[in-house]
């Protein structure tokens, strides 16, 4: 899966010389916790509402609400973002937007071509493609089975459930110590039958998730 199967694409965008009041609107009306900052066609930083409360005064200030609104009017977006922001192409792999944020901690890729913003990829974007490669919201069964970690094991689950005449439509394994994990997912529900079978060939049924809805 790629960055342009899960990015927000012509995302929302502030100018850096804008006032500060600007962005704030923008984000409240669109219901937004980030938006790229742009100088014409270039992203130049991204601005967060935690950046927004840094250049905000505080609640035990003695201004008045017509003093803070000339401070915050006066304060520019460019004041308050985040420069020289990190940012990935459309065509990366979505694991590797994922470890250039846990990497550098943060939530947020802009995804530029050519030097022209086209999308962002949030961390929230990860989450949901993780979800639905494992096929978490799948009608169906989940069934998580401990293998020996030697070649053909996934070739001889899989045709278990060949053998049932059912389809794996998600799967993964997480690998230990000398054995792995792995989780099929398909749309059989009910599954005896086919625990039943791996449990003769050697298999340990791990969990068992049914999802009827």
């Amino acid at each position: 899966m790629y960055v342009m199967n899960r990015m927000t694409k012509n995302p929302y965008t502030i100018a850096a010389s804008a006032p500060i009041t600007d962005a704030v609107a923008l984000m409240r009306e669109k219901n937004l916790k980030r938006i790229p900052v742009t100088d014409g066609e270039k992203v130049v930083g991204i601005l967060t509402q935690s950046d927004i409360q840094k250049v905000s005064p505080t609640k035990a200030t003695s201004l008045s609400i017509f003093e803070i609104n000339y401070l915050l009017s006066k304060t520019t977006v460019k004041d308050a973002m985040t420069g020289q922001p990190i940012t990935i192409k459309a065509d990366r792999l979505l694991e590797e937007a994922a470890v250039i944020m846990r990497q550098n901690r943060i939530g947020t890729l802009p995804v530029v071509e050519k030097g022209r913003l086209t999308g962002i990829i949030t961390e929230s974007d990860i989450f949901d493609a993780f979800i639905d490669l494992l096929g978490f919201k799948s009608v169906g069964s989940r069934i998580a089975v401990e293998a020996n970690d030697v070649p053909g094991a996934l070739a001889d689950i899989a045709e278990i459930f060949k053998s049932f005449d059912v389809n794996i439509t998600h799967i993964a394994a997480y690998r230990g110590e000398g054995t792995s994990d792995v989780v099929i997912r398909s749309e059989a529900v009910d599954t005896k039958d086919i625990e039943k079978k791996l449990i003769e060939n050697g298999y340990k049924i791990k969990h068992v998730l049914r999802n009827e809805n």
